[in-house]
């Protein structure tokens, strides 16, 4: 795990905060917090509960699952949802608290592509998949009680990925508008994750009517070598951030490409003044005094950015990952589960290690995304 920042590094993490209006105070008391989690632990996929606080987590109680998961969603009633990494075939809803699965799988010419979501009244799913004979992105229209499709909607794209329903109204959009990420890279079903034709990219970010799919709006950035893959909302500025991962052919225009775009409802862009990070976010939150995290697993860091997309700094954590925050404070794991999990809030951040009685949460691998569970 790891150990209390240095000196140097506990100054360099409160500086950024201060940047973000937020007063130099180390230890934020914090209640303890439930995390909707995917990982992998003795070769097996699993889906659980950490229980965490300012100080240490622990694992309450886990499922295996068939392959890995990608998307998770909390419902308000404790039940959860996960879904499988792309192309995947099946979702899931799990009780934790009665231990009750209900499984559903998708049909034979489908792919899940690893995200879901739920209406706010609780009644409709909406999943990101993929039509295999054609390679275009699909929205999946499903009956939450049962998981059954009930219809399906263009994405107009290939690879949708992460998808968000705006909480509020933003310009002409109305409250509800469904914001879609197409990465926009073609696959084929005999080639599974494997990218083919590059050349051929064409991500761009979508907003759909939720009551019928209808295009709304299509938005795309002006470099076509970069994928839109992950969104948060920041309820503070009412922008939407969204993680990039560059294809660029050119390794070394890989390197130094953008993590973030941002989009105010009219225009979307990427983000400005930051150094090169390898081109690869991996996830996004927004943070509870506005702006943006990105992780980013391939250099170590946890980049940060203002509402604006500038740039603000990085801090250092082990292979990062998965990031989720509420009003108060936001959480990054890594998906090695010996470098530890990470608390933070508007007044600092914190190490945050395992309880020394349970010997499970030594040894788990947290994979890219995970959730707070509802209050």
């Amino acid at each position: 795990m790891e150990t209390e920042p240095a000196p140097l590094q506990r100054r360099a993490i409160l500086a950024l905060f201060t940047a973000f209006g937020a007063a130099p105070v180390w230890a934020a008391k914090a209640e303890r917090t439930t995390l909707l989690a995917a990982w992998q632990q003795d070769q097996e996929q699993r889906i659980g509960l950490l229980a965490v606080d300012a100080n240490q987590w622990s694992l309450q109680r886990s499922l295996v699952v068939p392959t890995r998961a990608l998307g998770l969603w909390a419902e308000a009633g404790g039940s959860v949802l996960a879904v499988a990494r792309r192309p995947g075939d099946w979702l899931l809803r799990w009780h934790p608290a009665r231990g009750r699965t209900q499984w559903h799988w998708i049909n034979g010419d489908r792919r899940f592509n690893g995200h879901v979501i739920a209406s706010a009244d609780g009644a409709t799913l909406w999943s990101t998949e993929t039509d295999l004979d054609t390679a275009q992105g699909l929205l999946g229209v499903r009956d939450a009680k049962s998981l059954e499709k009930t219809g399906e909607w263009a994405t107009h794209g290939m690879d949708p990925h992460q998808l968000l329903a705006l909480p509020q109204a933003l310009g002409e959009l109305p409250a509800g508008t469904l914001m879609v990420a197409n990465g926009g890279i073609p696959t084929l079903p005999e080639t599974g994750r494997s990218k083919r034709a590059l050349g051929r990219m064409d991500a761009s970010l979508v907003a759909l009517h939720p009551d019928n799919g209808a295009l709304l709006g299509q938005w795309r950035l002006n470099d076509p070598h970069l994928s839109i893959r992950h969104l948060a909302w920041d309820p503070l500025s009412r922008t939407l951030g969204i993680a990039l991962q560059a294809e660029h052919p050119d390794k070394a225009a890989q390197q130094v490409a953008p993590l973030l775009a941002v989009w105010d409802g009219h225009t979307l862009r990427t983000a400005e003044g930051q150094p090169a990070l390898a081109g690869y976010g991996g996830d996004i939150c927004a943070l509870p005094r506005g702006g943006f995290a990105v992780s980013c697993p391939r250099v170590n860091r946890l980049a940060l950015f203002n509402p604006q997309g500038a740039w603000q700094g990085a801090l250092e954590h082990t292979d990062a990952y998965a990031l989720t925050a509420n009003p108060d404070h936001w959480w990054l794991a890594s998906s090695r589960g010996q470098a530890g999990l990470l608390h933070g809030g508007t007044n600092g951040a914190a190490p945050l290690r395992p309880q020394a009685s349970d010997r499970n949460a030594q040894a788990l691998q947290i994979d890219n995304h995970w959730a707070l569970m509802a209050g």
